[in-house]
């Protein structure tokens, strides 16, 4: 039995400006890049999408589920650079890596599908 933990987005990026000169837009505090947005796809565009960036915890059994508490830590035995999977509406869309941006959790994109 594995357990993981799930994070949405958590914070705009200090820049609204992309690499490429793209402004972007925060989006539930988020900075996603402003794309062009073709006449067909308008309409689509502003759907809700449920974000997720999933660490399982392997080797996690009932019984540390019963000793949790609060103010727990769980070591899920990932390196702080390792990729994770990001979820769009529970499909992998790309893998990313945590980052701390001053007080906020955020992740990275590190490959785009």
């Amino acid at each position: 039995m594995s357990a993981s933990k799930s994070v949405a987005t958590a914070g705009p990026a200090p820049s609204n400006a992309g690499a490429n000169g793209q402004t972007a837009t925060p989006v539930a505090g988020a900075v996603i890049p402003a794309p062009e947005t073709s006449g067909r796809w308008a309409d689509a565009e502003l759907l809700p999408c449920q974000l997720s960036a999933e660490v399982k915890v392997e080797r996690f059994t009932v019984r540390d589920l019963f000793c949790l508490e609060v103010n727990s830590v769980l070591d899920a035995g990932w390196s702080q650079s390792t990729d994770v999977p990001l979820n769009a509406n529970s499909q992998v869309i790309a893998w990313a890596e945590f980052e701390v941006i001053g007080e906020r959790l955020a992740v990275r994109l590190t490959e785009l599908y």
